[in-house]
């Protein structure tokens, strides 16, 4: 069971602060007890009451240093999701940076990139832009981790070339870190931002929907 959220309490930033300039098993070890107390049972309590009918992920704070040049061992945040579909997903992080809410479609997926961009190129296209130009003008930002020229097959000149480049589309709101971190208020902004969001997943989730096909008995 997951105790009731009551907020990040400034020491969690601290926490982070501090990793920063000690990030060894050695440091890690010593203040583990710290992480699970200010950050990661705060997080998976904001996550669960945020969305208490969704299956919660508090991913874990180690790295994969196998095939990387920076072999720290433990990650610079402290991510959440609740994942609808592959690869697409309500987040939520903290980190030194402060509190940043995200949802969408975040890596591809088997034939997602293709489907996505055959949604893009039809009617589902103009809906899609309606939704992304709200959120932008709400405040977020969108991520598309975009190919830096025309995709194959695709006219320089389409209609939509910029969303029919995204390899990825992900709503971003960063907030540093307001007063309101330390305090169940957290959870509202998180509700209402996860909310704004939701014509977007839904979107995702109709047009770029699972990675492979389902199979058939």
């Amino acid at each position: 069971m997951t105790t009731q959220f009551a907020g990040f309490p400034a020491a969690a930033i601290d926490f982070y602060d501090q990793l920063a300039d000690h990030n060894t098993r050695e440091w890690w070890h010593a203040n583990k007890q710290t992480y699970e107390a200010l950050i990661r049972q705060p997080m998976l309590a904001l996550a669960t009451e945020a969305a208490p009918e969704g299956e919660v992920r508090v991913y874990r704070p180690y790295r994969d240093t196998r095939f990387a040049k920076d072999k720290t061992p433990i990650k610079d945040h402290q991510g959440a999701a609740i994942e609808v579909e592959d690869a697409i997903a309500y987040y939520a992080q903290i980190s030194a940076n402060g509190f940043m809410v995200a949802g969408g479609w975040y890596s591809p997926i088997g034939r997602q990139v293709e489907t996505y961009r055959g949604a893009v190129d039809g009617p589902a296209g103009a809906l899609l832009e309606k939704i992304l130009a709200k959120l932008a003008k709400s405040g977020w930002t969108i991520d598309g981790n975009q190919v830096k020229t025309r995709p194959r097959g695709v006219d320089l000149d389409h209609p939509r070339i910029d969303l029919m480049r995204n390899r990825r589309v992900v709503a971003i709101k960063e907030y540093g870190v307001p007063t309101w971190l330390s305090t169940r208020e957290a959870l509202t902004h998180l509700r209402k931002d996860w909310k704004a969001v939701t014509p977007l997943i839904e979107w995702l989730i109709d047009h770029v929907g699972p990675g492979e096909d389902p199979v058939g008995d």
